[in-house]
């Protein structure tokens, strides 16, 4: 006897965690700011079982400037977003919008004409 797999059936470690479309608007329209004004010149997306990753790099060689966390749900059903830059966790926030004001908070780079 052979046995029927459902292919609707998914399994909770192949599930990711990723950005919704209203959630990549909010994230561009930062990014896109920053990119005219020369700050930023580069991002990544990461995808993954626990946490969906927007990063910012000011030059495509270096660390990344800022991150931007989508974590997995917990409990109470709901996602936490959290902005980090480097080991340094500098906000969490049931909103992605609570987040991404923290880095229009933040100081900008000023260039100075001679």
């Amino acid at each position: 006897m052979s046995a029927v797999f459902g292919t609707q059936h998914t399994s909770k470690a192949r599930q990711r965690v990723s950005f919704n479309k209203e959630e990549l608007r909010q994230l561009f329209d930062v990014y896109s700011r920053r990119v005219a004004a020369g700050e930023w010149r580069d991002y990544a997306i990461d995808h993954g079982p626990d946490r969906a990753v927007f990063s910012i790099f000011r030059h495509t060689t270096e660390n990344p400037l800022y991150a931007v966390a989508k974590l997995a749900p917990g409990g109470g059903g709901r996602g936490r977003y959290q902005l980090s830059r480097g080991p340094e966790k500098l906000k969490q926030g049931p909103t992605l919008a609570e987040v991404v004001a923290a880095i229009d908070r933040r100081p900008r780079l000023v260039s100075v004409n001679s």
